[in-house]
């Protein structure tokens, strides 16, 4: 019998976003140090981070995101696409409701991609 659990069980949003982070940091070809310098942290706690160690705040994560050049809403949207695809593997649809105002758009930019204009977005289907 295997370990693994059929349906796939969510991830950790700390393990989401440290490998998010230390993906990005990778890609750049950065030292633990030289992005816990920028983001004025102790290296060994962004290494904590970067493991899903540690639940970093806010300001931590706006701080790591700073430090390696990517937004915020990166990150999020990174780890939005992660969750997503588990809950299409485990045959899941989500629904938000009450995203911004009814009738106001949210999203990219106008014709940059799809725009919502309900109070609903289908997450994943």
């Amino acid at each position: 019998m295997s370990d693994e659990t059929y349906p796939p069980r969510e991830p950790l949003l700390r393990s989401l976003v440290g490998a998010i982070l230390r993906r990005a940091r990778l890609r750049q070809g950065r030292t633990l140090a030289e992005v816990a310098a920028a983001a004025r942290m102790s290296t060994a706690y962004l290494s904590e981070v970067e493991r899903g160690r540690k639940e970093a705040s806010s300001e931590v994560l706006a701080s790591v995101c700073g430090a390696l050049g990517i937004g915020l809403v990166d990150l999020v949207g990174d780890a939005h696409l992660t969750l997503a695809t588990v809950e299409t593997q485990r045959g899941e649809a989500r629904v938000l409701k009450n995203i911004g105002e009814r009738g106001a758009a949210v999203g990219p930019a106008a014709g940059a991609g799809p725009v919502v204009t309900t109070d609903a977005v289908l997450l994943a289907a």
